[in-house]
């Protein structure tokens, strides 16, 4: 592939070059809207800019050592919403079930990341055991437990690895489905595939992003992945360029 556009079909027919890329991507971490904030006691409010996208609330947010938990669970949150407190119980009672699963999956990388890992880990053919059949059960199992939201638990596992963990939601996975080929052991296989095929653009983004964000948390090709679907699938790729945009030309600070 050129190392100057991004080929995803997941994430449109057309390519998207790494400027472009960049421009989203710069968007999303530090892009900023304007919200009318008043408080309760307050009788009249004032204009402030908060961030547009979810990077401050979860990609910046720093990672923990302990047992799958709680913080784990408000690190979700600040990407996918808030739960309720039923959700939530059910969400703590499932991260007991989904820590040895994902320990596993960990132990079958062996330390490699996402896009390092080979094809039949991605397939049925070599299954089981893989890395592919692990992110399934883990789907699967969150899926089947009333009241877990399986996104909020995917958030959950990106967060602690974020080079190996992909990042699921209803609309990226509504995303990769169409893409999906038989032989795939899920969606992942999908992602892997265009990461693969898109290695050396995906390594220049990640270069320039972190560049432009001088220092602060990086985003890994797996997040940048992730990232791109995303704004693609919700539709507001159009927006996060634009705000990266601006912000490239000097119009707010980066």
């Amino acid at each position: 592939m050129d190392d100057g556009e991004l080929v995803l079909p997941s994430a449109g027919p057309d390519p998207l070059p790494v400027g472009v890329a960049l421009a989203a991507v710069l968007g999303y971490a530090r892009g900023r809207r304007p919200f009318h904030y008043r408080a309760p006691n307050a009788r009249t409010g004032r204009w402030v800019d908060i961030p547009a996208f979810a990077y401050d609330r979860f990609d910046r947010r720093m990672g923990s050592a302990e047992p799958l938990g709680e913080p784990d669970i408000l690190t979700a949150e600040g990407l996918h919403g808030r739960l309720d407190p039923e959700s939530w119980a059910a969400m703590k009672a499932v991260l007991d079930d989904v820590a040895p699963l994902a320990d596993a999956t960990a132990d079958r990388a062996a330390g490699r990341p996402f896009v390092e890992l080979p094809d039949d880990e991605f397939s049925v053919l070599a299954e089981p055991g893989t890395v592919g059949a692990g992110l399934r059960r883990i789907w699967q199992h969150c899926s089947d437990v009333p009241g877990v939201s399986a996104q909020h638990v995917t958030a959950a596992l990106h967060h602690r690895r974020p080079s190996l963990f992909p990042l699921l939601s209803r609309t990226t996975r509504w995303q990769l489905f169409p893409h999906v080929r038989e032989g795939d052991s899920g969606v992942e296989a999908v992602i892997h595939r265009e990461l693969r095929a898109n290695r050396a653009a995906f390594a220049v983004l990640a270069e320039a992003a972190a560049g432009l964000l001088d220092g602060d948390t990086p985003l890994t090709l797996l997040r940048l992945h992730d990232v791109l679907l995303w704004l693609s699938g919700s539709l507001r790729l159009t927006h996060a360029v634009a705000l990266g945009q601006a912000l490239q030309a000097g119009s707010r600070p980066v």
